[in-house]
């Protein structure tokens, strides 16, 4: 492993085991912060429906805003993998992290609706951790869409199913190389 992998493996284990291990320490059930994964069909549809109505027009703005590039890129499949594989790691490890465990916290202090933009922000805010464009910063509008539907559900499981179409998206049509 390379000495540049080491701190994004680091931010994964702890995103990842760190919610179930503070359950664990205060002795609460993991469904309490949304972490039992239960992904019902309603929820299903809903993330699925947030997602087209998100995704589409967004594509449509990435094509007219970045005109002369080709749409959708051309990847050899070992890297569409490669993208998606990562892309799943970080939907469940960030989903885990901000909405499992940020957001509940948030919400035992604030209204649900400032616990899911304060946990919007924090997600949108490391993303410029180990990337400095504040392109990335973008990630707040999503953030507020997984938020919304890890309060409707009760669980993250509709979130990540969001987070990873949305990073599936990404592979073929975000805007920088």
């Amino acid at each position: 492993m390379s000495p540049g992998m080491l701190g994004p493996l680091v931010a994964v284990a702890v995103m990842l085991y760190g919610p179930y291990l503070w359950a664990l320490a205060r002795k609460e059930p993991i469904g309490v912060y949304g972490l039992a994964l239960r992904l019902e069909r309603r929820a299903l549809l809903e993330a699925t429906l947030a997602a087209v109505l998100t995704l589409v027009p967004l594509t449509v703005a990435v094509f007219l805003g970045w005109p002369g590039r080709p749409w959708p890129r051309e990847l050899p499949f070992s890297v569409v993998m490669a993208f998606a594989s990562s892309g799943l790691v970080a939907a469940v490890s960030e989903e885990v992290f901000f909405r499992g465990w940020v957001q509940t916290l948030l919400a035992r202090i604030f209204h649900p609706a400032l616990a899911i933009v304060g946990a919007s922000a924090l997600f949108a805010l490391s993303h410029l951790v180990f990337r400095s464009d504040p392109f990335y910063l973008l990630t707040f509008f999503p953030g507020l869409v997984m938020g919304w539907l890890r309060l409707k559900h009760g669980d993250i499981a509709p979130a990540i199913l969001y987070h990873l179409m949305g990073n599936l998206w990404a592979i073929w049509f975000f805007p920088h190389p």
